[in-house]
């Protein structure tokens, strides 16, 4: 897909994977609304644009409200035509034991990412597939969306139906010529920490979080952030993954031996026992692994 002179919408583009993805985009010439909750912060990634930002516009969104996507769909498309690109990058964070999570945590880490994600599609999907000329959906998820460790309980829901969301999504989407990709980064020099803690609603403030540093300690010196990518890395990845139309956008290749190790579980549980024939034929239409099979569509 080219991406030249169509209208892409970003979601948590103030900063960090989501400002990165709007400068990449604009690179490849297209036009490009940045949404953020954070306005404050919003103006201040506009301003590093330079000469692109004519062919950029900040918008508010959160994520989280209907009526948000409702009012800045339709300012975007005013001002800068159909949107046929979606990028649902938007996201909060949590660290902390899954047991010991509020129901605070969970609304919060919930409404955000997976509800995020939800509310755009049904916001901007039937628009695309009524105009035609197909586009692109990228609903950024995680490595932790992959794969389950402890700590992370919270945020790993949200992300493993992230990926189950887009799955599904591509799958259904695939006859109007839009594509879907799955974005799976791990670690990244971005700012998801401060920025979950700027957003979190005063109502949703009891939290069974735990800190993730010693006091004293700064994240930006610890080795996982020295040697985590750039988010304008993520984004370069992400712009080759559209264009080859990948299911899968997998930035760090380290992560192999976990996800082996995950899948041969999984097979492993499988019963031993054979497979009544009947069965098989029953579930046919369940057992469709085209979509897997096609995750690189080129």
């Amino acid at each position: 897909m080219e991406l030249g002179g169509r209208v892409a919408l970003v979601s948590g583009a103030a900063s960090g994977i989501g400002l990165a993805l709007a400068r990449a985009l604009l690179a490849q010439g297209a036009r490009v609304a940045l949404t953020d909750v954070r306005t404050d912060v919003l103006q201040g990634a506009l301003e590093q644009l330079g000469a692109t930002r004519q062919r950029a516009l900040g918008v508010a969104l959160d994520v989280a409200e209907p009526a948000s996507w409702a009012e800045a769909v339709e300012q975007v498309s005013r001002a800068l035509g159909p949107i046929s690109l979606l990028f649902s990058n938007a996201g909060v964070n949590f660290v902390g034991p899954t047991h010991e999570a509020t129901l605070e945590d969970w609304e919060f880490c919930l409404r955000v990412n997976l509800g995020g994600a939800i509310l755009g599609v049904r916001t901007l999907v039937p628009r695309m597939i009524e105009r035609g000329g197909g586009g692109h959906i990228v609903i950024t998820a995680s490595v932790s969306g992959l794969y389950a460790s402890a700590g992370a309980g919270v945020y790993s829901t949200s992300k493993f139906a992230l990926v189950g969301l887009a799955e599904s999504l591509r799958a259904d989407l695939a006859s109007h010529g839009i594509g879907v990709s799955v974005l799976c980064p791990g670690p990244v020099k971005s700012q998801l920490f401060e920025s979950t803690a700027a957003v979190r609603p005063a109502a949703l403030a009891a939290t069974g979080a735990v800190a993730l540093l010693p006091p004293g300690v700064a994240r930006e010196q610890t080795p996982i952030f020295t040697t985590a990518l750039t988010p304008d890395e993520v984004a370069r990845q992400v712009i080759e993954g559209i264009h080859r139309n990948e299911l899968y956008i997998l930035t760090h290749a380290e992560i192999r031996p976990v996800l082996e190790a995950r899948a041969a579980a999984l097979l492993t549980a499988l019963p031993a026992e054979p497979v009544d024939p009947r069965r098989i034929e029953a579930s046919a239409p369940l057992l469709d692994a085209s979509l897997y099979r096609d995750a690189r569509g080129d």
